[in-house]
């Protein structure tokens, strides 16, 4: 690996998200219902290389995973030396559950101890245990990265497709250009944690990169062709408007502003570096962020998109004769971040919390509140529609040294149970965590996490996160 691509991944847009479903180890997130705000996927080390790096500097043999329509699976990556520019990457996948359950089969309880090693290895010669990626990534220019990959399953079923992938970037004075091509591609609904297949899927983003405080924008154009279809094992939900066919132009524009409530100025321990140096400075802090965004779509998708916001007053125009749909909302986002100690001591030097409240719909919002004045005007009991629309997207973090570099994180959705009369608020998708700072690195980390809601586990690797 000639070089890390090292990015810092944004608060308020629409990110990838990890999952071992896949052999890329990653989904791009459905962009919200009301209005489509999924303009910017951060930039993140690639799968293979992630593996790469782990069997090169950590001592890891391979890297264990676990979805529940595939169990325990390991990876491992072969390194095909090419030139300085050029790096390709040869993945490989064992389905662990499979071969054990094979096992098991073949020779009743006792099958390890009943079977000779030249029956047990023939099992290994089952084609349905391996998946095999390959990637390839091209220095083009010190400014322009092309990446290939493509994937292949030896197991026949649906969950189980041939993927395939390909990422132009290019780094502007102040500005990325990504061009990326997947299909099908993997989406996965934050909402209701269901996955999504679209057979293909195009984007072209042009982005200012992320300031402390200041102005930014996104430039985005979107395609999607062929009917999506939910990932297998999945609950049945239904198809996110913003998935089906067509073609979508957006542009956003936001200003952020960070403020230091409380900032620590004691000084650290002399001759000892923090683990994380992005962890490493007790403070209270807050930001705010307000924007606005216009969607021009083209095709299905704009018809659902207009079905989906009817109830909500904002800024729209639909002709179904040509199936086009103007939209247009603005949005905002607060934070709220606290952090005890500098991440240098063994023990109790880090305890560190983050909470986070996006409005992605101001329309909504309004709508919401118009409602909620009109039922205390009529002495009416607020209704559950109403209070929902007004409710921010909550997310919360918590993160606990343990020992060392070692810390346990959970991050969390807040939400409220409008089903029940008390209006209980309850967690949403939480995600449990153990890290393991890289010290020598300044700012990375190795991650264990997994997701009950999605049943999924996997260890990744990550840089400049907090």
């Amino acid at each position: 690996m000639k070089k890390l691509r090292w990015a810092i991944d944004g608060e308020l847009w629409e990110l990838d998200a990890s999952t071992p479903r896949t052999l890329e180890g990653a989904a791009r997130a459905v962009p919200g219902k009301a209005l489509p705000l999924g303009l910017s996927r951060g930039t993140k080390l690639f799968r293979p290389n992630q593996i790469d790096f782990m069997q090169r500097f950590m001592a890891a043999p391979f890297l264990p995973s676990y979805t529940h329509h595939l169990g325990i699976t390991i990876q491992r990556v072969l390194s095909i030396p090419v030139s300085e520019n050029w790096s390709a990457l040869l993945l490989g996948q064992f389905n662990l559950r499979k071969f054990l359950s094979s096992l098991k089969e073949n020779g009743g309880g006792d099958g390890v101890r009943k079977r000779d090693l030249k029956s047990i290895g023939k099992l290994f010669l089952d084609k349905s245990l391996y998946a095999l990626g390959f990637s390839s990534e091209v220095l083009l220019t010190p400014d322009d990265t092309l990446l290939l990959s493509s994937d292949s399953y030896y197991a026949h079923n649906s969950s189980s497709i041939p993927r395939k992938k390909a990422v132009f970037h290019h780094k502007f004075p102040h500005h990325n250009l990504t061009v990326d091509a997947a299909w099908p591609a993997l989406f996965v609904d934050k909402e209701t944690g269901t996955y999504w297949d679209v057979p293909f899927s195009m984007a072209i983003d042009l982005a200012s990169l992320p300031l402390d405080s200041g102005l930014s924008y996104h430039l985005c154009l979107h395609h999607n062709h062929g009917s999506p279809k939910q990932f297998q094992g999945d609950p049945i939900a239904q198809v996110p408007a913003s998935l089906f066919p067509g073609i979508s132009a957006k542009c956003a524009f936001s200003y952020e502003k960070n403020v230091d409530i409380w900032r620590s100025k004691a000084q650290k321990l002399k001759m000892v570096q923090p683990y994380d140096v992005f962890l490493s400075n007790p403070h209270v802090s807050a930001s705010g962020t307000i924007g606005a965004v216009l969607s021009a779509n083209f095709g299905e998708s704009s018809v659902r998109l207009v079905e989906d916001a009817k109830d909500i007053k904002q800024l729209s125009y639909h002709n179904p004769t040509l199936k086009s749909t103007l939209l247009g909302d603005i949005f905002a986002s607060m934070s709220f971040t606290a952090q005890h100690g500098n991440f240098q001591r063994l023990v109790s030097d880090l305890t560190r919390f983050h909470v986070r409240m996006d409005f992605p719909s101001g329309s909504k919002f309004l709508s919401g509140a118009t409602l909620l004045v009109q039922d205390l005007l009529n002495s009416h009991q607020p209704s559950p529609e109403a209070v929902k629309m007004i409710c921010p997207t909550t997310s919360l973090s918590l993160q606990q040294q343990i020992a060392g570099p070692f810390s346990f994180r959970v991050d969390s959705g807040v939400v409220i149970d409008f089903k029940d009369k008390g209006w209980h608020i309850q967690a949403d998708q939480p995600v449990f965590a153990i890290e393991y700072a890289l010290q020598v690195l300044w700012s990375a980390k190795a991650v264990a996490w997994y997701s009950p809601k999605h049943q999924e586990f996997m260890v990744e690797l990550r840089f400049l996160e907090s």
